[in-house]
């Protein structure tokens, strides 16, 4: 996964890993910053509920030990 793209995301470093899948340190190429992207793990992306759980999560309101969302995309890796 490292070095590859998703969407306007280039992946750079694993840094995280849970439940739900793992979290990336990447590089908005469009915004020209860091950002944090997870990927969710293939049991979890197929599965309608626990993606519904896990937009509902990236949905809730900022909180200040919370990163904020930019975006969701889905897409098969």
């Amino acid at each position: 996964m490292i070095g590859t793209t998703l969407s306007h995301y280039r992946i750079v470093e694993k840094i995280g890993e849970g439940g739900m899948g793992v979290v990336y340190r990447a590089r908005d190429t469009a915004l020209d910053r860091d950002v944090a992207v997870k990927v969710l793990a293939d049991r979890v992306a197929g599965s309608p509920d626990r993606v519904a759980r896990f937009e509902r999560e990236a949905n809730r309101p900022h909180r200040p030990a919370t990163c904020s969302r930019w975006g969701v995309c889905c897409t098969r890796c």
